[in-house]
């Protein structure tokens, strides 16, 4: 670890919060440790399209149920 540290000129610290999917951790402190692990092109996978995850994103999502419409009553007279 100390070679991944010093390679993508990070603190252990840091590594450690790359490691645990810190999000206070910069995008580009990421990309230097991808970079060290010879990892950078499967940046490219992020973005991809991924019609399964979508599916099952979607499934997820709450489904919302509509009121009753209301009736509106006749015959009354106001005032």
């Amino acid at each position: 670890m100390e070679t991944v540290c010093a390679r993508a000129d990070i603190s252990r610290p840091t590594l450690y919060k790359v490691e645990n999917g810190d999000p206070s951790v910069a995008m580009g402190i990421y990309v230097q440790v991808l970079r060290v692990l010879g990892l950078v092109e499967d940046l490219g996978l992020i973005a991809k399209e991924d019609v399964l995850g979508r599916r099952l994103q979607d499934e997820a999502l709450p489904h919302r149920k509509r009121a009753p419409k209301k009736t509106q009553q006749t015959g009354g007279s106001n005032g």
